[in-house]
Order: C-alpha cells, then sequence, then structure tokens
C-alpha cells in the first residue's frame, strides 16, 4: 500500500481507537475480578497535573478529528467533553470511528501541501499539511493513547504490549 495522507492518518487512529476500546475491556474485566470501581479508572491520572484516563480519550479523540477537519475540507463533528464513565467513552470512540469511515483517500488529497497553523498562547507554528500530520499529529494521538495505556498499566490492569499494537494477526 502506498505512503498518503489518507493511508497515515484514518487507519492508523481506526487502529489506535480499536486499541483503546480493548484496554477499555480489559479493565473493566479487571475491575469486576478484583472488585475495583470502574471509576478509579475512570479518573485515574500519572501525575497530578495530567488529564485522567477520560481527558486521554477525549484528546485522543479530538486531535485525530481536527487534523482531519484542518487537512480537508470536511465538517468534523464536534463532542463536548462530558463523558462520565466507561459507556460514555466507549459512545466517543464509536463516534470518532464513525466519522473516519466517512473519510475517503479522496478527501486527503493534496493534503500533504495544505498550509495549516496552529495557534497557541505563547506560539504560533505553521506547516506543510505533511509535516503537521508526521510532527504534531501523530505524535500528540500516540502520546494520549499510550498514556491512557499507561494510567491503566499503572493501575493494575493486566495489559501489556499486544494490547496496545492490535492487529497484527
Amino acid at each position: 500500500m502506498p505512503l498518503t495522507m489518507y493511508t497515515l492518518s484514518i487507519p492508523v487512529f481506526a487502529r489506535g481507537f480499536s486499541a483503546l476500546g480493548g484496554l477499555l475491556d480489559k479493565a473493566e474485566a479487571f475491575a469486576v475480578e478484583s472488585g475495583t470501581p470502574l471509576d478509579d479508572f475512570f479518573n485515574a491520572r500519572l501525575a497530578p497535573d495530567m488529564l485522567p484516563l477520560s481527558g486521554q480519550i477525549q484528546r485522543a479523540s479530538d486531535t485525530s478529528k481536527n487534523a482531519i477537519a484542518r487537512l480537508t475540507t470536511l465538517e468534523v463533528p464536534r463532542f463536548p467533553d462530558d463523558e462520565q464513565n466507561f459507556a460514555d467513552l466507549r459512545k466517543r470512540i464509536a463516534k470518532t470511528v464513525a466519522f473516519f469511515d466517512t473519510v475517503t483517500p479522496e478527501h486527503l488529497e493534496g493534503s500533504e501541501k495544505r498550509e495549516v497553523t496552529l495557534s497557541f498562547p505563547n506560539l504560533k507554528v505553521t506547516f506543510s499539511g505533511d509535516d503537521y500530520l508526521l510532527k504534531f499529529v501523530l505524535p500528540n494521538f500516540y502520546f494520549h493513547l499510550t498514556t491512557a495505556y499507561d494510567i491503566l498499566r499503572h493501575r493494575g490492569v493486566p495489559i501489556g504490549k499486544t494490547d496496545y499494537i492490535v492487529g497484527l494477526d
């Protein structure tokens, strides 16, 4: 499969959300087995100044779908960050993946040359589309995916690398 903006984004995001869904499955099973309230995982964080598990999933969703908005002319759904439990997180994952199912390779044609400007409180950065995807979006997406994994692993959920790197079979 040739590397295109589509193949570097949509399948990567979908696979990441598949992994997140599997991690939530394992966390729920562990909660039942160990008698741990699910809220202990939902609100868990690695450090006081980091987002909890719920926030990591919200940011993975926002990072990936907002990237598609910036790289195309598609109208991207907005989701309020109002998830209250694992069922709500699963719905957000499903809605995000459902949006990706509507994106075609044609939507992303030429987006590697599209100019993307991000404005932060103390920084304004302009990227070409391919640099934006490769140097900002994918690292940010994987940061939140990895942090979700790390939170659950830190809380004792029996997960390993194969739960994070799914779809190798």
